[in-house]
């Protein structure tokens, strides 16, 4: 069904509702939060916990895989935007 809705949803609006969730003061502070977590992890681990530095990498690089795909819906809504200005009929 989630899908659907994005098929339905054009990229404006997928783009002011990215935007929005990168500019929600509540989500800017859980991504924020859980990476000095992370890294305060890191930063903690012994020096035989391979596994749990791994682990923690992975957790940081998916946080930041969020945010890099809501950046992403925003260029294409602006992107689209600009086409649609500079050239209608296409």
């Amino acid at each position: 069904e989630a899908v659907q809705g994005k098929e339905i949803m054009d990229a404006d609006q997928r783009a002011r509702q990215a935007k929005d969730l990168l500019q929600n003061e509540l989500l800017v502070e859980a991504f924020d939060t859980l990476r000095q977590e992370l890294m305060q992890r890191w930063e903690n681990s012994a020096s035989d916990e391979a596994a749990a530095r791994e682990s923690i990498w992975l957790g940081l690089q998916l946080l930041e895989r969020v945010r890099r795909h809501l950046e992403s819906i925003v260029t294409t809504g602006d992107m689209a935007k600009l086409r649609e200005k500079t050239s209608p009929f296409i």
